[in-house]
């Protein structure tokens, strides 16, 4: 597969469309010597990755076997699919449409169980669109019986200027808007958690969702994906200070989870698309931000993610991995087991055995 495609094909999904010019002249990231040659550390640290992605588009294919290679001697024994507009139905109402994507993934997981490859797919969080306001509710119960694995839904918010081409391209303040309320509030009837893709200055709304419905959980994507890009670009120590202040707040609130993991998508503009860090470089980038979530929200409702494939735009799973082991080396054994393991297990309600 041409790597250009395959880097396109992610930032597509991570963050809406983008024009081959702006890939620039690189058609992949360089990788140190030493980041490529890295083993993974602690292998006997058991892991649940509680985001990647699975699809297979036209000359752009990233499948279960695929993220089994791609773990590349990490213990990653189970995880939870995130929906990333794949696999969906051709026919039917619209609002039905992104049922085959459950059906998809609920087919892939269960292949890879039978054949025994890792990690198994204990989790789905499917995409309904929940502007329907209350009429979303046959979509959600259209989802638990298309697979036992779904667990939550993502509408994705993410939406600022500095990104005009955002995945979905939802209107500013959707979080706020009544309809989008009316159907987020089925949520909770239906045991369902909301995994929230938003940018860092849509942190203090996904703030006000949270504590108007206490009862339901929010998992936030990515810390809130603080941006590095258009009007955000060279500014990183001003948009550091602003979203810092924001997850202060957001952490206030008991129902909100954090996913720690996803500065590698090239919108953060850490600028590692054109060269890939070491596990030690890249702990030293990201531990500021992720270490900062955990103090304010506590490990026990912090886990670690990949965001993978898209986050392999930047760095190698087996990179990523090994930094989160690196910035957590003095934590205890039971705070590590949450970040790495318990936490996702328990919020996303998975099976106890892998």
């Amino acid at each position: 597969m041409n790597k250009r495609t395959f880097i396109k094909g992610m930032l597509m999904t991570a963050g809406g469309i983008i024009t081959d010019a702006a890939l620039g002249a690189t058609t992949a990231p360089e990788s140190h010597s030493a980041a490529a040659a890295e083993k993974a550390l602690e292998p006997e640290l058991v892991i649940c990755d509680p985001h990647h992605h699975l699809w297979d588009r036209p000359n752009d294919r990233y499948l279960l076997d695929d993220l089994h290679r791609d773990t590349g001697g990490h213990q990653v024994r189970r995880s939870v699919f995130v929906e990333c507009y794949s696999g969906y139905r051709t026919s039917g109402p619209a609002e039905m449409r992104p049922l085959g994507e459950t059906e998809y993934v609920d087919k892939i997981a269960n292949a890879g169980l039978a054949a025994g490859t890792t990690p198994h797919i204990q989790g789905i969080v499917s995409f309904a669109d929940l502007m329907l306001g209350a009429k979303v509710e046959p979509v959600l119960e259209a989802h638990l019986v298309a697979s036992k694995r779904v667990r939550g839904i993502r509408h994705p918010t993410a939406s600022d200027p500095a990104n005009p081409n955002s995945y979905r391209n939802p209107p500013l303040h959707m979080l706020s808007d009544a309809t989008f309320r009316q159907g987020f509030a089925c949520l909770k009837k239906h045991g369902l958690s909301f995994d929230a893709w938003l940018y860092h200055p849509q942190i203090l709304e996904l703030a006000d969702l949270a504590n108007a419905f206490p009862d339901t959980t929010i998992i936030m994507d990515h810390i809130g994906a603080p941006l590095g890009i258009g009007n955000f670009a060279g500014k990183r120590e001003a948009v550091f200070a602003d979203w810092q202040k924001s997850i202060a707040t957001l952490a206030k609130c008991p129902n909100v989870i954090a996913k720690i993991g996803g500065l590698g998508m090239p919108l953060c503009g850490m600028g590692w698309v054109d060269k890939s860090p070491t596990s030690s470089e890249l702990a030293a980038a990201t531990s500021p931000y992720y270490l900062y979530c955990i103090e304010k929200f506590g490990v026990e409702r912090c886990m670690f993610e990949s965001n993978f494939p898209v986050d392999k735009a930047s760095y190698s799973y087996v990179v990523l991995w090994n930094s989160f082991k690196l910035m957590t080396k003095d934590f205890s054994k039971s705070e590590r087991a949450a970040l790495f393991h318990d936490t996702a297990v328990r919020v996303y309600r998975l099976g106890k055995n892998a």
